[in-house]
């Protein structure tokens, strides 16, 4: 999910002048009373001894497991919360109100009755709505809440664009999940229903994952440094605190939800598997092998765009290395630029074969980014450059115990090079990451993991995407699709409607790249 769309962005803008003529534009506290915490040295844990053996086994290696499943991704959090003895730190880009996501409010709420340390970090884009609650949660003695590059104004937050525009264009994309500095997630999920399968109309079809051993030493700390940044706000000095009165209404909402019927399915999934048991135990069949978190430090949303020392692109780059033989990115949101074009053609030139997997026009949940895609595809294709894009039901499945089947939309950020090296984080192959935002993700060096990924290129992908290629004159682009029946070719954009395309191809022309 991205920030600005450029159809709404004129409105929001008109919108803004309008409100501040209503209301004076509110400014952030001058001064802000915030103390420095860092990551607890926790000792012995049921999280750290079930791990223990595995870690000394295995020294300077992580062990990761890949979550696949939203289900599997939202039972290991919910199973981290619960294990918790010590610590939680926990980051999001969006944190949704809706049921996965109360009930994890839930699960933070009684961590910190446990005697657990609960920091919060969330940011403040997609809060809307929620400062009740986060003061409810903020009103716990073990439990803090912070929000990253907030909105001064709580009530008309239009109003804040006229005037800091430029700083609330910059948002912190970052997600991970640690518990007694033991065990962590990281990857591309945000919390709420869609991105963990929970049969909503659309499901985001998305990937994070477990890690434990060296590395989260290193997710600890760049929690740390977001916690302790200028651009974190501890919640009480932007909302009034939550009374006694307002907290039981909150206390008395998330403990209703977590005892209904619609709940019960969710918690029964968490106790049930396998996946959170043996997690607990000890006994997951983690991969062990050196890996490297790539981050970017949360003062880039400080400093103007342009300085790229200070964007975590180079360094993802140089974590994953040159590649020789193959090169396979997967990102919903695929904005090359003028450079990354030119990047990838060079890659391409060198006898690389490059694979890009990215939404559809039909399966994108934000079209002006599809646009800024269109603008690079012919360049990418004549280059040599294999394109898919996901088909709008292209990952349709069904979800078990839990929702129905819906249709998906790509949101996993995975790239591998020469079937020997992953990543997987937040990072998208845009400018609003490269450039505007803040990102985190792991590099694995995983021949397993790597060739995971390769293969579903080599096999699953061209069944759940279009592939695009050029027309037979070189004039234009067609979609393959792999059907029961045979090949399909369409020589229009499949699965929208004609003005959506048209709309599109009207974005292509405007100077909106920046924002995407």
């Amino acid at each position: 999910m991205r920030f600005f769309t450029a159809a709404a962005l004129a409105s929001r803008v008109l919108l803004a002048g309008s409100v501040c003529l209503l209301a004076a534009c509110a400014s952030l506290p001058a001064s802000v009373d915030r103390p420095t915490s860092r990551a607890l040295d926790t000792g012995a844990t049921r999280l750290s001894l079930a791990i223990a053996g595995a870690v000394a086994a295995h020294p300077g290696k992580t062990g990761v497991l890949p979550l696949l499943s939203g289900h599997e991704a939202f039972a290991a959090r919910m199973i981290i919360a619960g294990a918790a003895e010590r610590s939680l730190d926990v980051q999001y880009y969006i944190w949704h109100a809706d049921t996965t996501g109360k009930l994890l409010f839930e699960a933070l709420w009684q961590a910190a009755e446990r005697g657990v340390r609960v920091r919060l970090l969330l940011d403040d884009q997609n809060t809307r709505g929620l400062d009740p609650t986060l003061a409810a949660l903020d009103s716990h003695p073990n439990l803090e809440v912070r929000l990253f590059n907030p909105f001064a104004s709580r009530t008309f937050r239009i109003g804040d664009y006229t005037h800091s525009f430029a700083r609330l264009n910059r948002r912190m994309h970052n997600k991970s999940f640690t518990a007694d500095d033991a065990v962590a997630i990281v990857g591309g999920r945000n919390i709420g229903d869609e991105y963990f399968e929970a049969g909503t109309p659309v499901a985001f079809a998305d990937l994070d994952t477990v890690v434990e051993g060296a590395v989260v030493a290193d997710v600890a700390a760049q929690f740390d440094a977001y916690w302790n940044s200028a651009s974190a706000y501890p919640l009480a000095s932007l909302v009034a605190p939550a009374d006694a009165s307002a907290t039981a209404t909150v206390r008395e909402a998330l403990s209703t939800l977590s005892a209904s019927a619609e709940a019960a399915q969710y918690s029964q999934a968490a106790r049930e598997t396998a996946l959170g048991q043996q997690l607990v135990a000890g006994t997951l069949e983690l991969q062990w092998v050196p890996a490297r978190l790539v981050s970017d430090d949360p003062d880039k949303i400080l400093h103007p765009p342009e300085r790229r020392e200070m964007q975590m692109g180079p360094r993802l780059q140089a974590a994953m290395g040159r590649p020789s033989g193959e090169m396979d990115l997967v990102s919903p949101y695929f904005v090359p630029t003028q450079d990354g074009t030119d990047a990838l053609l060079a890659v391409a030139a060198r006898g690389v074969k490059v694979r890009i997997l990215t939404n559809s026009l039909a399966a994108t949940d934000v079209g002006p980014v599809y646009a800024g895609y269109v603008k690079y595809r012919e360049a990418l294709l004549r280059g040599g450059i294999q394109l898919f894009e996901l088909k709008a039901q292209g990952a349709e499945r069904p979800h078990g115990k839990v929702g129905t089947t819906s249709a998906a939309s790509l949101h996993a950020k995975t790239f591998a090079i020469d079937r020997s090296r992953i990543f997987i984080g937040s990072f998208n192959l845009d400018p609003r990451s490269a450039r505007l935002n803040t990102e985190v993700g792991v590099v694995l060096e995983s021949t397993t993991l790597a060739t995971r990924l390769s293969e579903a290129f080599d096999h699953n992908i061209p069944n759940r995407a279009y592939e695009v290629r050029l027309t037979s004159d070189g004039k234009g682009v067609e979609w393959i699709e792999q059907t029961s029946a045979g090949e399909v070719r369409h020589s229009s954009t499949p699965g929208v409607r004609a003005s959506r395309v048209m709309f599109v191809n009207l974005l292509r022309f405007l100077p909106i790249e920046w924002l995407l």
